[in-house]
C-alpha cells in the first residue's frame, strides 16, 4: 500500500487567476500613420481609439488618457514612430514603459491591430511588461550628439574611399607610400593635384619629415594618367570630405557644450570644459580611462548610452546582462545546451568590445586575462569575455565612485598560477595522492 505524501501546512498558495498590478493602465500600438490607443474597462464608453501621428492628435491622446484616469502607459519600440509619443505622454506626467517588441508575443489567430493595443494593455496591467532602459533627457541629448557624431565620421569615411578610388583610376599610387592619405603629407599632395601640379618631384617635395618613405619613392608612386573625370571626382570627394569633418568639429562643440550642463555649468561665467577627457570626468566623477583600453571616445560612446545613474541596474551581473555581454543559461533537463551571449544590439557592449580588441598586446592584467582566454575560448569569445569584465569595472567605479587601478601582467600570472596550483592540490587529495614541488619549479616562483 503506497503512503500517501504528506505536505507542511503554511506554505504559499499560488493564486488562480493573475492578480491585477497597474489597474489603471493603458497599452499602445505605435504606427507610422497613426496609433491604436486602448485603455480599461468602464473608463470610457469607447475603450479602444485611434489617434493619427500629427502632433495635435497626440497632445488629445494624452489628454483623454488623463481623463480616464490612467496613470501609466505600454508601448512597443517600433522604428522611431514611439519617440514623439514617449516624449509627449511623459510630458504630461505619464509614466510610460518602452516594450520591446520581440518580448511581446501574440496569441495565434488574433493578429490585427486593435487586438495588439488591447493584448498590451492587458499584459501591462497583470504587470508582464518591463520597460526598456532609457536614459534621462540630459543624457538623450548628449547621446543624439554623440550618434551623430559616430553617423557623420563614418559618411567621411566613405568620401576617403572615393579620393582612394579616383587616385586609384589615375594610377596615382599615394596611398601605398603614405601611411593615411588625410594625413599631413596626403592632403598636401592631394590639394596640390587639384591646383594643377603634376610634376612627381615637386609633389613629393610636399612630404612631411616623418613621412617614413623618402622623396624618391612618393615620386614614382606619383606618375599617373590625369583624366579631367577622375580629377572631378577626387575634387568632389576631397570638399566632401572636408566639409564632414568641419560638422564633425561643430558636434566636437556641441557635446562639449551639452557634458558642462551635467556639472550645473549653464550659464556664460562658467569656466568651460578644458578638454574631452575633463568634461567626462566631471559628468561621472571617475576616470575611466584609467582601464586599459579605454581612451577618452570609448568612455564619451559608453557614458553616453547608460549615463551615471547605476541604480538602474541592481548587480554588475544585471548590468552586463542588459549589455549582452554575460554568458547564456540555456539549460535544459539539467543539462547546458547553450552559454551564449544573447544577441543585443547595444552600442556601450559594442564600444567595449572595440576596446578590448585593443589589448591583445597589453602588458596590463586585463591583456594577460585576454589573451589566456583565447588561447582558451578563441578570440572572439576572448574579446566578449574581456568586455563583460571591462563592463563590471565601469559599474563598480560608477556606482561606487572607486578608481581602477592596474594590478599589472605579473601579477595576474602569479595570481593565475597560485589558484591552478591549489586547484591541483586539491584534485590530487582527492584521489589520494599528494602534490610535491620540485626544486625547478620553486626557484622560479
Amino acid at each position: 500500500m503506497k503512503r500517501k505524501k504528506s505536505f507542511k501546512k503554511g506554505g504559499k498558495k499560488l493564486p488562480r487567476h493573475l492578480q491585477h498590478i497597474n489597474v489603471r493602465a493603458a497599452g499602445i500600438d505605435i504606427g507610422s500613420r497613426s496609433h491604436f490607443v486602448a485603455v480599461p474597462e468602464g473608463s470610457d464608453e469607447q475603450v479602444v481609439r485611434e489617434f493619427s501621428a500629427f502632433t495635435d492628435d497626440l497632445e488629445r491622446m494624452a489628454e483623454w488618457l488623463l481623463a480616464c484616469g490612467v496613470t501609466t502607459v505600454a508601448m512597443e519600440s517600433t522604428g522611431i514612430y514611439w519617440i514623439p509619443v514617449f516624449e509627449i505622454l511623459e510630458s504630461h506626467g505619464l509614466d510610460v514603459k518602452l516594450v520591446n517588441a520581440r518580448h511581446v508575443k501574440n496569441v495565434p489567430g488574433r493578429k490585427s491591430d486593435v487586438l495588439d493595443c488591447q493584448w498590451l494593455q492587458q499584459l501591462h496591467t497583470y504587470g508582464l511588461l518591463q520597460g526598456a532602459f532609457r536614459p534621462t533627457d540630459q543624457v538623450c541629448t548628449l547621446r543624439a550628439y554623440v550618434r551623430q557624431r559616430a553617423t557623420l565620421v563614418r559618411s567621411a569615411s566613405s568620401y576617403i574611399q572615393r579620393m582612394q578610388k579616383a587616385l586609384a583610376q589615375m594610377n596615382l599610387q599615394l596611398h601605398h607610400v603614405v601611411a593615411d592619405i588625410t594625413g599631413t603629407t596626403g592632403m598636401r599632395i592631394i590639394k596640390a593635384i587639384l591646383e594643377g601640379e603634376r610634376r612627381p618631384e615637386t609633389l613629393a617635395a610636399l612630404r612631411n619629415r616623418r613621412c617614413r618613405n623618402d622623396e624618391a619613392t612618393i615620386a614614382r608612386a606619383l606618375h599617373g594618367n590625369y583624366r579631367p573625370e577622375h580629377l572631378f571626382s577626387l575634387r568632389q570627394a576631397v570638399e566632401l570630405y572636408e566639409f564632414h569633418q568641419e560638422k564633425i568639429a561643430d558636434c566636437d562643440r556641441q557635446i562639449l557644450e551639452q557634458l558642462r550642463q551635467f556639472d550645473g555649468g549653464d550659464s556664460a561665467g562658467d569656466p568651460p570644459a578644458g578638454n574631452l577627457g575633463e568634461a567626462l570626468q566631471r559628468m561621472s566623477g571617475v576616470d575611466l580611462t584609467t582601464i586599459n583600453g579605454v581612451d577618452t571616445n570609448t568612455a564619451l560612446k559608453v557614458l553616453s548610452e547608460i549615463g551615471t545613474d547605476m541604480s538602474r541596474w541592481k548587480t554588475a551581473k544585471h548590468f552586463a546582462s542588459w549589455l549582452g555581454l554575460a554568458p547564456g543559461t540555456k539549460v535544459s533537463g539539467g543539462k547546458v545546451l547553450s552559454s551564449a551571449t544573447k544577441p543585443v544590439a547595444n552600442k556601450a557592449a559594442t564600444a567595449l568590445r572595440m576596446a578590448a580588441f585593443t589589448l591583445f598586446n597589453s602588458k596590463s592584467a586585463l591583456g594577460a586575462y585576454l589573451r589566456r582566454q583565447r588561447a582558451r575560448l578563441g578570440a572572439p569569445k576572448a574579446i566578449t569575455a574581456t568586455a563583460h569584465k571591462m563592463a563590471r569595472l565601469v559599474y563598480l567605479m560608477l556606482k561606487h565612485g572607486t578608481s581602477y587601478v592596474d594590478i599589472g601582467q605579473d601579477y595576474y600570472e602569479q595570481r593565475h598560477r597560485t589558484r591552478v596550483i591549489q586547484n591541483l592540490k586539491r584534485k590530487a587529495q582527492s584521489l589520494g595522492f599528494e602534490l610535491i614541488a620540485t626544486q625547478a619549479v620553486t626557484t622560479q616562483s
